[in-house]
C-alpha cells in the first residue's frame, strides 16, 4: 500500500468534516442546504470506505507531521485494525446522512437542521481521526472533537429539556473519561519512553502496566458504556434524533472499544487477570444490559440498553481471546478475537437498522412510548419488516449476522472446556458460552415484547390511530441497505470472519499468519444449514397444520374486545422484570381499590430508572449541591464581611509564616 491511501482518507475526512458548513451560508429551511450537505457527506463516506478497503487488502501506511507540542510530531497510521473500525464509521454515517433527508428534513426543522448536519459531519471526521491516530496527542484531539460534536448532536433540539439534560450528562461523562485517558497516556509515556501507539517490549516488564490497563478499562469503558460506567447512554440515545442515536450506538461506542483494542495491541504479553476482568465486565454488561432493556417503556431507551448488552458481548470475545493468549491457546485467541471484532461490524449494522426503524415509527406517530403504539404493521410494512430483521439479528438467531460473531465466541468458550488444566483461566473462558445463551434468551423475550407491542395487535392509543404512513424513500433506502448487510454477513460468514481475523493480527502479534485462520472454517455452511433446517421445519409445520374455523379468542365475558384487554409491553415483561427485580429496582405505583366498584381511571404503572445514574450518582450530587448551598451564608453580599475575610486570611498566613 502506498501513502496515497492516507491521502484518500484525508480527502474523505475533509469532505465529511466540511459537508455541513456550506449550508450555514444559505438561508434556513432551504432544500439546497440539505442536498449540498448530504451529497458532500455521502461522497466523503464513499471515499472513506474505499480507503479502508484498500488498507484491509494492503500493508500499513504511516505519515508524520512536525508540530510544537511535546511529542514533536503528529503521527497517523492506517493499518488493518484501524481500517476495520473505519468501515462502520463511514457506512453508518453515510447511510445516516441519507436517512436524515426524510427524518430531519430542513423544511420541517429550519431552526436546527443546519446545526445538526454541521456537527454530524464533524463527529464523523473526528471518529476517522481517532481510528488513524498513531500517537497519544492526535488520538486525544480526535477524541475531543467527537465528544464536543456529539454533545451538540444530542442537544439538537434545544427546546427539549430532556435533550439538554442528556447532553450535559454525556459531556460530563465524556470529559471524565478524557481526564482518565490523559493519566493513562502519561503513564504510557513513562513506561515506553514515547507517545506512539505502537507495540512496546518495555511494557511487559514495566511496574506501571497494571495501572495503565486499569485506567484504560475505566477511560475507554466510560465511552463504550460498560456497566456501571454506562450512565450517559440511555438518556443520550433516547433524546437524540434517531440517525444520531444510530451513530452514537453503532460507531461512537466502538470508539471506546477501538481505544481498548489499540492499547491491547501494544502489549508484548497478556496477563491472565486482564482476560478475566474483560470477561467479567462483558458478562455483567451483557446480562444487566438486556435485563434493564426488558423493563423499559421507551422504545429508544430499550434499544440503548441493548447497546450496553452488545458492548458486553464484544468484551466477552476480547476477554476470551486474551485468556487464550495468556494460556498459549491460539485456538481460543483466534476465535475470541475474531468473534469480538466481527461483532463490532454486526452491532453497527443491526443496531443502526433498529434505530432507523424506531425513528420511522416515532416520526409518524410522534411518541416513543411502547404502550401507546400497536397495530402499525398494517400501515408500515417495510418499517416493520426492517425492525424484525434487526430484532432477529440482535438476538443472535440464524441465519443473520448476529449469530455468526456470537457463534465464534461460543466456539472459543467450548474449546476452553477441553483444557482441563487451565485453572481459573479455563473457567473464565468457559463462562462465556452460558452467558451468551442467557443473554440471547433474554434478548428474544425483549424483542418479542417490542415487536408485538409496536407492530402487532390493535392500536393502543391516539398516536397509533392517527394518519400513519410508511417511511419515506430515503429512510427506506438506509434501512434496506443495513438489512441487506445483516443478511449477507449471516449467509456468507467466512468472508466477514476472515476480514475480522486479519484485523486481529494486531492482537495476535507473532502468532498471526495463515495457520491461525484454520479454526474459522468451523463456520463453513452452518448458517445455510440452519436456514434450510428452519425452512424444512416450517414447511412440515404448514403441512401438518389442521384447518381451523376463524373465530375470536376467549374474551373473558366482554361483548367485544378492545385495545385495553390486549397484552401491553409492561405486562408481557412483568414476570422477567420481577425475577430480576434486584437489578432493575423498578418504581411501581399500584392503585388503591376500595369497595366492590372502584373508581374509574385508576391504573397500575411501573418505571425503571437507571440504577447507576438515577439511584446512585444523582442523589449523591444532589446532597453535594445542598452542602454547597451553605456557601450563601458566607457570601452575604456585604463589602465589610469580605474585607474581614481578607484580614483574617492575612493574619493566618502571617502566623503560619512566623512559625516557620
Amino acid at each position: 500500500m502506498t501513502p496515497t491511501t492516507l491521502e484518500l482518507l484525508a480527502v474523505a475526512s475533509a469532505l465529511v468534516a466540511f459537508s455541513g458548513l456550506p449550508g450555514l451560508l444559505l438561508p434556513a429551511g432551504s432544500r439546497a442546504v440539505q442536498r449540498v450537505a448530504t451529497w458532500c457527506h455521502v461522497l466523503g463516506c464513499a471515499l472513506g470506505v474505499s480507503a479502508a478497503a484498500l488498507a484491509l487488502a494492503g500493508s500499513p501506511a504511516t505519515a508524520r507531521f512536525a508540530w510544537p507540542l511535546p511529542s514533536g510530531a503528529l503521527t497517523f497510521a492506517l493499518d488493518r485494525l484501524s481500517a476495520f473500525f473505519l468501515v462502520p464509521v463511514f457506512v453508518v454515517s453515510g447511510l445516516g446522512s441519507v436517512y436524515g433527508e426524510g427524518y430531519w428534513a430542513e423544511a420541517h426543522h429550519p431552526k436546527n437542521g443546519r446545526k445538526l448536519r454541521c456537527f454530524y459531519g464533524l463527529a464523523t471526521a473526528g471518529l476517522a481521526l481517532v481510528m488513524v491516530a498513531g500517537d497519544a496527542w492526535s488520538f486525544l484531539v480526535g477524541w475531543e472533537i467527537v465528544s464536543l460534536a456529539a454533545f451538540f448532536l444530542v442537544t439538537t433540539d434545544q427546546d427539549d429539556a430532556a435533550a439538554l439534560r442528556a447532553g450535559w450528562i454525556y459531556l460530563v461523562s465524556a470529559h471524565a473519561g478524557t481526564l482518565i485517558l490523559f493519566a493513562m497516556f502519561a503513564l504510557l509515556r513513562d513506561a515506553t519512553g514515547a507517545w506512539l501507539l505502537a507495540p512496546s517490549v518495555a511494557l511487559g516488564s514495566s511496574p506501571l502496566l497494571r495501572p495503565i490497563l486499569l485506567l484504560a478499562l475505566a477511560g475507554f469503558g466510560l465511552k463504550a458504556g460498560v456497566i456501571p460506567l454506562h450512565i450517559w447512554i440511555p438518556d443520550a440515545h433516547a433524546a437524540a434524533p434517531s440517525h444520531v442515536s444510530a451513530l452514537l450506538s453503532g460507531v461512537v461506542l466502538k470508539m471506546g472499544i477501538y481505544g481498548l483494542v489499540r492499547v491491547l495491541s501494544m502489549l508484548p504479553a497478556y496477563p491472565t487477570w486482564l482476560g478475566l476482568a474483560l470477561v467479567a465486565l462483558g458478562i455483567t454488561s451483557g446480562v444487566l444490559g438486556v435485563i434493564l432493556a426488558l423493563a423499559q417503556h421507551d422504545l429508544k431507551r430499550l434499544l440503548a440498553y441493548h447497546s450496553i448488552e452488545n458492548i458486553g458481548i464484544i468484551l466477552i470475545g476480547l476477554g476470551v481471546g486474551v485468556l487464550g493468549m495468556a494460556q498459549h491457546r491460539l485456538d481460543w485467541a483466534v476465535l475470541g478475537f475474531a468473534g469480538g471484532l466481527l461483532h463490532v461490524w454486526n452491532h453497527a449494522a443491526f443496531k443502526s437498522l433498529l434505530f432507523y426503524s424506531a425513528g420511522a415509527v416515532i416520526h409518524e406517530t410522534g411518541t416513543r412510548e411502547i404502550d401507546a403504539l400497536g397495530g402499525l404493521f398494517r400501515r408500515m410494512r417495510f418499517t416493520g419488516a426492517a425492525f424484525l430483521v434487526g430484532a432477529v439479528a440482535i438476538c443472535g438467531l440464524p441465519p443473520l449476522n448476529g449469530f455468526v460473531s456470537e457463534w465464534l465466541i461460543s466456539l472459543a468458550s467450548f474449546r476452553a472446556l477441553t483444557n482441563a488444566s487451565g485453572g481459573v483461566a479455563m473457567l473464565g473462558a468457559a463462562a462465556a458460552a452460558p452467558a451468551l445463551a442467557l443473554i440471547g434468551a433474554l434478548a428474544v423475550a425483549c424483542f418479542v415484547k417490542a415487536f408485538s407491542a409496536v407492530f402487532l395487535g390493535t392500536p393502543r392509543g391516539p398516536h397509533a390511530t392517527r394518519d400513519v404512513a410508511d417511511a419515506s424513500r430515503s429512510m427506506r433506502f438506509s434501512m434496506g441497505a443495513l438489512a441487506l448487510s445483516c443478511a449477507v454477513i449471516g449467509l456468507w460468514p467466512n468472508g466477514a470472519a476472515s476480514v475480522s481475523r486479519r484485523a486481529a493480527d494486531a492482537l495476535l502479534g507473532t502468532n498471526a499468519g495463515p495457520a491461525a485462520s484454520a479454526d474459522l472454517r468451523a463456520l463453513g455452511g452452518m448458517p445455510l444449514f440452519l436456514l434450510a433446517l428452519i425452512a424444512v421445519a416450517g414447511v412440515a409445520g404448514m403441512a401438518l397444520m389442521r384447518p381451523t374455523a376463524l373465530t375470536t379468542t376467549w374474551d373473558c365475558g366482554y361483548g367485544s374486545g378492545g385495545p385495553r384487554i390486549q397484552y401491553t409491553a409492561s405486562s408481557f415483561a412483568q414476570m422477567l422484570v420481577r425475577l430480576f427485580r434486584w437489578a432493575v429496582l423498578p418504581d411501581e405505583h399500584r392503585p388503591r381499590l376500595k369497595g366492590p366498584f372502584p373508581a374509574a381511571g385508576q391504573r397500575f404503572e411501573s418505571h425503571a430508572p437507571d440504577p447507576a445514574l438515577d439511584r446512585a450518582l444523582l442523589p449523591v450530587f444532589a446532597r453535594g449541591r445542598s452542602l454547597l448551598g451553605l456557601l450563601h451564608v458566607i457570601q452575604a453580599g456585604r463589602i465589610q464581611a469580605y474585607l474581614l475575610y481578607i484580614v483574617v486570611t492575612l493574619v493566618v498566613l502571617l502566623a503560619w509564616s512566623w512559625s516557620w
